[in-house]
Formats: C-alpha cells, structure tokens, sequence
C-alpha cells in the first residue's frame, strides 16, 4: 500500500501526463474538467499528509472606480481557487490566499460598493481585506515625519483618490510590509494583479477565440519561489493589449484601412471572408507602433477583423459590426490584435527579465525593498522602467514565467472602459491627449534610464549636468519616431477617408450600412482629433516649455532616488517593528 507522500508523487506525475496531452489535443471540455478534478485531488492529499509548507499568497488589488472590473476580477480568482483549490479550505475560506483591496476611487458611491464586493467575497471563501482611503491615511499617519513624497507624492486629504496606479501601489505595499511582520509563521508571496484582469486565459480558436482557466497560477508560482532563488517574478497578459492607444494607432489604422478596402472589393450580400485563428505578432507586441525599440521585429502587414456575429455572416453585416467596435480603441481595445496564450510549460517558460508589468508580478518579502520608481510623476512605463533598475540589481532573482492574465479593458454592455486615468470621455469624443503626453515622457524616462544603468545608476550617481543632457537625446530620438508615426497616420487617414467617402461605394445605399458609414466617420475624426498633425497631445509634446517642466522633473526624481530608496527603508524598518 503506498504512502501518501507516495501519492502525492504519483499524483503529480499524473498531472504532468494529463496537462500535456491537455494542450496536444486541443483543450477540450472532459479533458480540462479532469486536469482541474486532479489537482483538487493532489491538494486532498496535500492536507491528508500535513504540514503544509507552500507559500500564502497576497494577491494585491488596486482599483478605482472600476465597480464592475473588480467583481470579475475577484470572481475569476475565486472559480481558480474552486476548480484547483490551491492549500485547501479551513473554516469556510482557503487557507493559502488573502486579497488586499486597494481602493483609488473618488467616487464615494463607488467606494462603497467596491467596500460591499470585499464583504461580498469574503463571505464566499476569500479573505478580502478593505484597504479603503480612511485606511491608507491611518497608515501614513504613522510614518508622517518622514519624507516619502518621491514615492507616495503629496495628496490633499480630502482629495485623496485617483493617485494613480504607481502611487496607490506603493502604499499599498506599505501595509503588505506590516502583513509581513503581522504573519511571520507564514510564507508570504505578494501577487499584485489589475481589476480590469481574469485568472484565465484567452485561446485562439476558429470561432473567434476561448476563454479557459486551464493554469493553476498558485500552483506554479509557488513551485518558482520554492528554493528561495526568485525574488520578483513577471508575468504578461492575453487579450487586450497593456498599452496606450497613443502607440497602437498606426497600425490599428492599418488594420482598418485594410479591412476597409477588402469591403470595397466585394459586395454587400457576399459572405464575409472570415480570417483564420490569427496568433502570428502574440508575445511579440504586435499591437505596439514602435515594437522594434522593445527588442520585437514589429509587423509590416495588416491584421484581419475577425467577425463575432455568426459562423457565415454577410460583408454588410460585418462592416457595420466592426463599426461598432471601433470606438473601443479609444478605451484600450484593439479589435484586430488581440494576444492569444500560446502554451509553454511553466517550469520550461521561466526566463531572466528586464521589464515588470505592474498589472502581473509576484514578489517575496525580501522584493519589498523595491518601490515603483518615480510614481509622482504619473508617466506612463513605470514598469518597464521599474524593471531595468531590478535587472540591474537582481540578476537572476528577477524573471519572467508563461503565466499570463486575460486582460479586458472595457465593459461589454457599453464597449468602454470603466475608468482610466487622465482620459476625458466627452458626448461624441473622448480626449487622449494627457494620456499620450504622458506615454511619451514615460518612453522618455524608461530610455533614459536604460541607458544611465548601463553606466552605473543608481550605485554610481550621476551629475545633473549628464541627466538632463541625456532626458534631452534620448526625448529628440523619441520626437523624431514620434513625428514619423504621425506622418504615416495623415497619410493612412487620407487614404482611408477616401475610400470610405466614396459615393459609389456600397455602404453608402446598403440598408444594414447605413448606421455604421457616420461610426466610421466619428472614428476617424477621434484620430484626427488625437493623433494628426494639429492633436494637443502632438502639440505638448512639441511645446518647448511643457519639454523644459518635464524634464526638470525627471531630472530632480532620477537625482533624488537614492534618497527616496533610504527613506522607503525606514517606514519599512518603522512599520515593521510596530507590527510585531
């Protein structure tokens, strides 16, 4: 008769055959039940056997004003904790997961339902932890002496939401540090995730796409910090793309210029050409203008609109489909380069890293000397920038593993996001330009401080004199790339428009056209309006004095991180040993 720690081995050896024959054949239903039956068995043996020494993860949670997002969020976490039931359930909640909800709303009514979803969940099994505004500034009273405005920034009390995502993080892990101190018999692994994401992932099919939960996400991040080696562990995302529409707007026009002369050379009635499974630019940010400064090839040819409305639908139909999904780029979705999970086995998939998505990384407790940097500025890449100051630093204690998240950045009863900070959504327009202004100074300082850590920064500080010098070649290198994306848009619009305005063209007599001819028209003037020649962000980021202010900041902030990195130290040291 075997033991259980016998068992247990076998058990996960049968694992592994069910998960690759899993992916082999497809994934289908029966076969995923079984994977998911199997580890729920493993973890039944897990507590027969005792002693259980796996990590306790603290999944962190920023949202703001984000109602809906944040109830799939934890919605998705709870069904991975049912169908894998990752270190069991003890009283009525699962023993090895706990949820610190950050809340960043300045909506009151918001907060409150945001207060009521963590009671909601855990009821349900989880334990949310509430770590509402009252709460945040409880906790920075304590630390009040000391300077942490190159981390936290200053905020007046009474308008202490929308901080953003940077900001709300790094006094979010704060309280993860006295959580820390609090649970010492535990091992805490903190797993910092973003509401607008599913613990699932997104599988290209023929039909348009799947969403499974087929990783164990606990699971595989426990068995990676196992030995103590890893240190911060980034993960990526599926489905809609982690960037700014200020750098998909080229060829998202591509795409639809494309898509709209391929209508132009058929009829109404004829069936639309659906394309096949599209994977081709997944990983390799496909969705990104300028991918080849990020080390990706970037993609020359156009990608096809995959039509949802039935198996055979009429090019009519999908023209006036795909209109309707146009103004969802505008909120971060790009209707033709979605991001498809392409299988790797995890232990096989784990790689060093240079960038941090802040919306999918996992770290231990000795990871909480690191603070995302310069988060008072608000710029946009803060990860990435965050992720070649650990490269530098951690080596291989920072890596990167195939477990991506499903993100979704709008709602599907309205096509648009539920908040995004900076982006002013009007009647008939929605304004980009502080997001792009702050996308391309985010590009800026994540440039410049490549280029400054391959010269010895942080450890070796460098003059004013050579940081500002090197904010302004690596900001005229990105204008440059930046004007040059602009030009190919005007000339992209033009043809575009005028293939669309075309009198002779079907959509413009086609009965089922003719709503989406004036939605392909409110399109283009959103890109014109945000991306041509005469667009505020373009102008602000052309504008001598706004260049000047910025970089004066960036300066001061790259100057001053030595010294936000000594204070971060003592509230940790502070919060520590009042924890204890």
């Amino acid at each position: 008769m075997q033991t259980t720690v016998e068992r247990i081995t076998a058990q996960r050896a049968h694992i592994e055959q069910l998960e690759r024959a899993l992916w082999r054949d497809g994934v289908g239903e029966q076969p995923l039940l079984a994977y998911q039956s199997a580890y729920r068995e493993l973890e039944r043996l897990i507590a027969a056997r005792g002693d259980d020494r796996r990590h306790h993860f603290v999944i962190l949670i920023p949202v703001a004003d984000s109602p809906g997002h944040l109830r799939d969020c934890l919605s998705s976490l709870l069904e991975q904790c049912r169908l894998y039931g990752y270190g069991g359930m003890q009283a009525g909640r699962y023993r090895k997961v706990s949820v610190l909800l950050a809340d960043d709303s300045a909506n009151a009514e918001h907060c409150e339902r945001q207060r009521a979803t963590a009671g909601e969940f855990s009821d349900a099994g989880l334990d949310v932890e509430y770590f509402g505004i009252a709460e945040q500034l409880a906790l920075l009273d304590r630390l009040a002496d000391l300077d942490l405005g190159e981390v936290i920034g200053h905020h007046a009390l009474n308008a202490f939401g929308h901080k953003g995502q940077a900001m709300m993080r790094n006094i979010a892990y704060l309280r993860l540090a006295e959580m820390h101190a609090q649970r010492p018999a535990q091992r805490l692994l903190f797993y910092t995730i973003d509401a607008d994401q599913l613990f699932a992932v997104q599988l290209a099919t023929p039909d348009g796409g799947r969403r499974v939960a087929a990783i164990n996400y606990l699971f595989e991040l426990d068995r990676i910090f196992a030995d103590g080696g890893v240190k911060v562990l980034t993960g990526k995302v599926v489905g809609d793309p982690p960037v700014s529409p200020a750098v998909m707007a080229g060829n998202f026009l591509d795409d639809v210029t494309a898509f709209v002369e391929q209508m132009a050379r058929c009829s109404a009635d004829d069936g639309y050409r659906q394309p096949q499974p599209e994977v081709r630019g997944s990983g390799e940010a496909a969705y990104h203008d300028m991918a080849e400064l990020f080390g990706f090839r970037g993609e020359q040819t156009a990608y096809r609109y995959h039509c949802t409305l039935s198996e055979k639908p009429s090019n009519a139909e999908c023209f006036a489909e795909f209109a309707q999904r146009l103004d969802s780029f505008f909120h971060g979705e790009h209707a033709t380069r979605v991001t498809w999970y392409q299988y790797q086995e995890v232990s096989r998939s784990v790689v060093p890293a240079r960038t941090v998505y802040t919306g999918n990384y996992v770290f231990s407790a000795d990871a909480l000397d690191w603070f995302i940097p310069f988060a008072p500025l608000r710029l946009r890449m803060s990860g990435p920038t965050m992720g070649r100051l650990m490269q530098a630093a951690l080596s291989g204690g920072f890596v990167s593993a195939n477990l991506p998240m499903l993100h979704r950045r709008t709602r599907s009863l309205t096509g648009a996001s539920e908040f995004r900070p900076g982006v002013v959504v009007g009647e008939s327009n929605t304004d980009l330009s502080d997001e792009f202004e702050r996308q391309f100074y985010g590009d800026v300082m994540l440039f410049s401080i490549q280029r400054l850590v391959e010269q010895g920064f942080p450890g070796a500080r460098p003059s004013r004199r050579h940081v500002e010098s090197t904010l302004q070649e690596v900001d005229a290198e990105l204008r440059t790339r930046y004007a040059d994306k602009q030009a190919k848009i005007e000339a992209r619009l033009e043809v575009l428009s005028q293939c669309l305005d075309d009198p002779a063209r079907w959509w413009h007599s086609a009965p089922a056209s003719a709503a989406a001819v004036p939605l392909f028209g409110a399109f283009l003037r959103g890109i014109r309006r945000n991306f041509g020649r005469d667009a505020a962000g373009r102008s602000r980021i052309e504008s001598p004095q706004i260049r000047r202010h910025w970089h004066a900041r960036q300066a001061q902030a790259i100057i001053g991180l030595p010294d936000a990195q000594a204070a971060w130290q003592q509230a940790l040291r502070r919060l520590r040993v009042a924890a204890r």
